[in-house]
């Protein structure tokens, strides 16, 4: 169900995901084009790897992660 004209539009981040914003939405890109969707919920990518840019289609999954590096160590789970 979209968000009440008396209450903020929801957002949820996720680490390594897409925004998932409460719709329906539209999505201004940098070069002013402009992408509608009426949906309860959309996934907006953050990666670029989508091929429905700025929808996301799950590319982020499939990005090799490095491991054992410095970069790595604060982010063990």
């Amino acid at each position: 169900m979209a968000a009440p004209a008396d209450r903020p539009r929801r957002v949820r981040v996720q680490r390594d995901g897409p925004l998932l914003i409460e719709g329906p939405v539209e999505v201004v890109d940098e070069h002013g084009e402009v992408t509608v969707s009426d949906r309860f919920e959309v996934a907006v990518c953050t990666c670029r790897r989508s091929r429905l840019y700025p929808w996301c289609d799950t590319s982020h999954r499939r990005r090799e992660r490095p491991t054992g590096t410095a970069a790595d160590e604060g982010h063990r789970t």
